[in-house]
């Protein structure tokens, strides 16, 4: 068949950048961006430049699987059995325990369509405000914020106000990582305009902290006290809009009078700041033309997330920066449809159109558009609260549709008690390997990206249509179909004899019935239909009826979305993160995002090249710290907080300041023994959004003596292999397990034990890795516990497994890579050397382009040339494609470069 393209959008963060997926009809064959659409402009990030190699068929959920037992294995099954025994589940336990024993947690992965249709099943069906989603992790903050200062849940700005802008703060964001396709943006932008100032407010020294003119790397939780502390500056200054003020906003005089407190030497002090730069800060802001805020999860996963929403924004308000090119409050969006969720009532205190469950008329309007008697006024419970409920007994079934809680959520013991408890689970999901998905009831395989069709709201309020390329493979079907599939036959049971609430042919229909549901309303897109975004490319809401075009920038005139009309200043004081530093816990934990990997790696951990980067999860310290602890990089520790401990490899961390700690997000089992790097955060929430505080955790350290070793490296089958090693080395102290290479994909496993195990689990890895038979060498010494083993077929090696002693895993490792396996060498390929003859180098290398495939080794070698940015991006095409890898490499040019 020949090849065809198809307009889509990515499936990784809120950018919503436009994708054309080039295909056969049958396989997804390469990806590039779409120049025609406004988010993008044909730029891609390296996640999104691999999504056709990511999605490995192996990884995939084909057919539904049931089990009738917690202590039964999953077997398959059809459609009709599966949605027919969840169906009689569910009625017999609203039946018996109420509708509020039943919950749905869902993901901001899901399109518009799926979100609505859940909510509908939820709240007009079952009768439960008992559906929420991961969204919980990562926006509802800014959801508090928006709604408390400006009367609506509606970022007001556009991604044009980026080059527009004159002086933007990130707060709480590596967008250079998290959101690299706007960074792109912003450094042409900046490059452009030197005169363009950019303010980074970051506890670490992050590659977003490059483009700064000013980095203030503040106490991790203070950004409360440092935007009153601004404020407070600005007010003395003389740098507000008093006309602004008094003309469109309420609340200055208390919040006046709360800034008076926190003075520059006062701010500084809690922020662990420096006057001089708390006042440039100040003086950046007030004399700016126009000022753009931009923030993520920084600010967001607090336990005073709320708090610094609206502090933030207060900046905004007092210097009458907002509803004008440039300038306003902008909250990047962490999943692609998180805002779709959030427009559709898919947290459990929200109705669909921006609505609220605990408003009584707003219920009202619902239930009437719906054609239900009313919809349920109980409050239904938020992501930490439901998972509580689950292990207290309270939930008796649970459908989890897209998301991986037994990895995101944090206090990961308590979420793996809840799931193991929970008398029925369902899992909706594309890929059978996710954590949640071994404590699966009912397993029902869903279409994923490249398979769907829907729509998604981007975090400028744009919606794009995104289409199908391929068809699902095995029986895995679109989730608002298997949704209201399942809703049909649970109506038979709770509203027998009644029309149908779920007669839905298409996404196209679920859309039509939705939007209606948005008109009056601040977000009305009432004009929009999937036809009219083909025609019109995507619009950003609001779109009334009758409209050609979308609404770039929000409160140009002045009005809000309040009672009255006028914005709120929110005037609260600085509270600390709920866990501080002290003698048992000295360390403060922040997590955050790798380049190249995406939340639970469900995706990105089938692709062993996003691997390239960051192959395992290692902890980073200062390096004060490390001398502290007498530790070097790659050695072992016991990594603890008051929920849990992981064992990892500690690394060397400059962008860090003493006394912190950096883990990425990213781990779970699946990749890190131990529950992940969630077993350590805290669910303490902020108590107006529910959003819990991942980003500040009390841990400390200490050395972990595991002598015994193991290194294992092979090349093929790697899903497959992955699951059936996985579980065997459980039994192991310390676990990592990725995938490394290209166009050879390898399964790369790395343990650690205080004694050596017994022969069977050696002996049962070597039958799984192809290492007990055929052309290869071995080496054993039984009384220290000592194996090795290197396969080599058509003159290079395609597996190694070394126990006990692994000195030459890293030259194997390059020789592997390098398809080598020179006959001279071989003699020393099991001996104990960490280089061979030669002066061979045993350092590990690592691909810091990912698109072009350049490795650091490559570009420290030009740079020692003398080659500058242009001269290696021209030999060697680094830098040339997303640009992610740019301000590592301009890090490594300014550290090695030769004087002329």
């Amino acid at each position: 068949m020949s090849s065809q393209t198809t307009a889509s959008t990515c499936c990784y963060c809120g950018v919503g950048c436009g994708v054309l997926i080039e295909h056969d009809g049958k396989t997804i064959q390469d990806v590039a961006g779409d120049p025609t659409h406004p988010a993008n402009l044909g730029r891609l990030c390296s996640k999104g430049s691999s999504l056709h190699k990511t999605g490995d068929l192996a990884a995939r959920a084909l057919y539904p699987e049931l089990r009738l037992g917690k202590q039964l294995a999953r077997s398959r099954t059809d459609w009709d059995s599966a949605l027919g025994h969840a169906a009689q589940v569910f009625a017999e336990t609203i039946a018996e325990h109420g509708p509020d024993s039943v919950a749905f947690y869902i993901s901001g992965q899901l399109l518009t369509e799926d979100y609505y249709s859940f909510n509908k099943l939820a709240r007009a069906l079952v009768g439960t405000n008992n559906i929420d989603s991961n969204s919980r992790l990562c926006m509802s903050s800014a959801v508090v914020g928006y709604k408390r200062s400006l009367g609506a849940d509606a970022p007001p700005c556009s991604y044009e106000d980026i080059e527009q802008s004159d002086c933007l703060l990130i707060a709480g964001s590596n967008m250079a990582f998290a959101h690299p396709v706007l960074f792109r943006r912003l450094e042409a932008a900046k490059a452009a305009d030197p005169s363009k100032r950019v303010i980074v407010v970051d506890p670490r020294r992050t590659d977003t902290c490059d483009i700064a003119d000013l980095h203030l790397a503040i106490e991790p939780g203070t950004d409360v006290a440092l935007f009153h502390g601004i404020l407070h500056l600005l007010l003395q200054q003389g740098r507000i809009d008093r006309a602004f003020i008094e003309a469109h906003t309420q609340g200055f005089v208390e919040l006046q009078a709360l800034v008076f407190e926190y003075s520059p030497a006062h701010t500084a002090q809690l922020c662990g700041i420096s006057e001089d730069d708390l006042q440039t800060a100040a003086h950046l802001i007030g004399n700016a033309p126009s000022f753009l805020s931009l923030w993520c999860m920084g600010l967001n996963q607090s336990s005073a997330g709320s708090a610094k929403n609206n502090a933030l924004i207060n900046l905004h308000l007092a210097t009458g920066q907002i509803g004008k090119v440039g300038s306003g409050p902008f909250s990047l969006t962490g999943q692609p449809n998180a805002m779709g969720g959030r427009e559709t009532g898919s947290l459990s205190n929200l109705l669909p159109g921006h609505r609220e469950a605990a408003n009584a008329e707003h219920r009202s309007e619902v239930a009437d558009y719906w054609g239900v008697d009313q919809l349920p006024a109980t409050t239904g419970l938020s992501a930490i609260e439901l998972f509580e409920a689950v292990r207290s007994g309270r939930i008796k079934a649970l459908w989890i549709a897209c998301t991986n809680p037994a990895q995101s959520m944090p206090n990961q013991r308590l979420i793996h008690e809840a799931l193991a408890a929970c008398p029925f689970v369902i899992v909706q999901e594309a890929f059978f390997t996710t954590e949640t998905c071994r404590y699966a009831d009912l397993l029902l395989p869903a279409a994923s990206w490249g398979e769907k069709e829907g729509t998604v709201t981007n975090s400028e309020r744009r919606i794009s249509h995104v289409r199908p390329a391929i068809p699902a493979p095995g029986e895995a079907r679109p989730d608002w179909a298997i949704v209201c599939d399942f809703a049909r036959r649970l109506e038979k049971q709770l509203r027998p004899g009644r029309p149908s609430l779920f007669a839905f042919s298409s996404p196209a229909a679920i859309f039509d019935e939705y939007k209606l549901l948005t008109v009056g309303r601040d977000l009305d897109y009432s004009g929009l239909s999937h036809q009219l975004i083909d025609q019109l490319g995507p619009q950003q809401w609001p779109f009334k009826t009758g409209s050609r075009q979308g609404t770039a920038r929000l409160y140009a005139d002045g009005v809000f979305a309040t009672d009255n009309g006028k914005a709120r200043f929110l005037a609260e004081a600085y509270s600390a993160p709920q866990e501080q530093r002290d003698a048992q816990f000295p360390l403060t934990l922040n997590t955050g995002r790798l380049r190249d990997h995406w939340h639970g790696m469900s995706r990105t951990g089938t692709a062993a090249q996003l691997f390239g980067h960051v192959e395992q999860a290692l902890l980073g310290l200062h390096p004060d710290d490390l001398e502290r602890h007498e530790l070097s990089d790659g050695d072992l520790v016991h990594l603890s907080s008051r929920r849990g401990e992981l064992i990892l490899p500690v690394q060397s961390d400059e962008q860090l300041r003493p006394g912190q700690a950096f883990l990425p997000m990213h781990w779970g089992d699946r990749f890190l023994k131990g529950l992940g790097s969630n077993v350590l955060t805290q669910p303490a929430f902020d108590p107006l959004s529910k959003q819990p505080e991942l980003k500040q955790s009390s841990v400390n350290i200490r050395r972990a003596d595991l002598p015994w070793e193991l290194f294992v490296l092979v090349e093929g089958d790697v899903q497959q292999r992955f699951e059936a090693l996985r579980p065997l080395c459980e039994s192991l102290d310390y676990l990592s397990m990725g995938l490394i290479g290209r166009e050879r994909p390898a399964l790369l496993l790395r343990a650690a034990a205080t004694q050596a195990p017994d022969n069977e689990l050696v002996s049962t890895i070597d039958r799984l890795t192809g290492l007990d038979s055929g052309p290869v060498m071995r080496y054993d010494d039984p009384q220290r516990a000592i194996g090795k083993r290197i396969r080599i077929e058509e003159d290079r090696i395609t597996a190694i497994r070394l126990s006990g002693e692994t000195a030459a895993r890293n030259w194997l490792r390059s020789l592997w890579q390098s398809g080598e396996a020179d006959a001279e060498l071989r003699r020393w390929f099991l001996a104990p050397v960490s280089a061979p003859p030669g002066g061979a180098s045993n350092q590990q290398d690592k691909t810091l382009c990912n698109c072009m495939d350049v490795s650091q080794s490559q570009i420290c070698a030009g740079i020692e040339r003398g080659l500058d940015l242009d001269g290696l991006k021209q030999e060697l095409g680094c830098g040339t494609q997303c640009g992610s890898c740019v301000p590592e490499i301009k890090r490594l040019i300014s550290s090695l470069a030769v004087p002329a």
